[in-house]
């Protein structure tokens, strides 16, 4: 179970063998401030609230930042440099790590482990965050995997996809702030990631505090 973030709400999916994978529900893509309001609220938050993410607000913070806007094509809510799709969303909770899979708009549960502290060089608040996004790049889905492009592809990437984030959250009252400062080696040991993957950001997410 997904315990208080998905409390009862979310059905699961999939086949008695992958037990962890879980629905979402359908994300709402209306409605929001408008977004000059919302650039202009955009901000960073390192202070949140002892507060989850309610079942609906992660579904369409998930679909905001990475889900797929053209069903007809695939294509997602963030630009992919070649349409490489490169980048994986790691939910860091207390219930676990999950993996968003924008195609069945449903989440995976990779390990029970809460390694929110983990995602994180030093930062305090990122130990509590309701929610911290881990950006993995997979260099195996590039057409030219190798040299300073894979860097830059990843990068490029995952910041698009932050200020989906981010200009989300400002919408909805939520704090989030992406950091640079994750323990980028140690975690994807930690996480089990493929040679061909790399992390170079994470984001912390939740109510802001006060």
């Amino acid at each position: 179970m997904l315990s208080v973030i998905v409390a009862g709400a979310m059905p699961r999916i999939g086949t008695a063998a992958d037990l962890s994978a879980m629905a979402l529900p359908p994300p709402k893509t209306e409605g929001g401030k408008p977004l000059m309001e919302a650039l202009k609220a955009r901000h960073s938050t390192r202070e949140f609230a002892d507060r989850q993410l309610a079942p609906q607000m992660l579904s369409n913070l998930l679909w905001a930042a990475w889900g797929i806007n053209r069903p007809q094509s695939g294509l997602r809510t963030a630009p992919s440099s070649q349409a490489c799709m490169d980048i994986d969303l790691y939910l860091a909770m207390a219930n676990g790590v999950w993996i968003y899979n924008p195609k069945t708009h449903s989440i995976s549960q990779l390990m029970p482990d809460d390694v929110r502290g983990e995602t994180t060089t030093g930062q305090d608040y990122v130990k509590t965050a309701p929610l911290n996004l881990i950006y993995v790049s997979d260099a195996a889905r590039m057409k030219n995997p190798s040299g300073p492009e894979r860097a830059l592809t990843g990068i490029a990437d995952s910041a698009v996809i932050g200020q989906n984030v981010y200009l989300f959250c400002a919408s909805e009252g939520l704090g989030a702030v992406l950091r640079a400062s994750v323990p980028g080696a140690k975690l994807a040991q930690r996480l089990n990631l493929k040679p061909t993957q790399a992390i170079y950001f994470a984001q912390s997410v939740g109510y802001p505090k006060g």
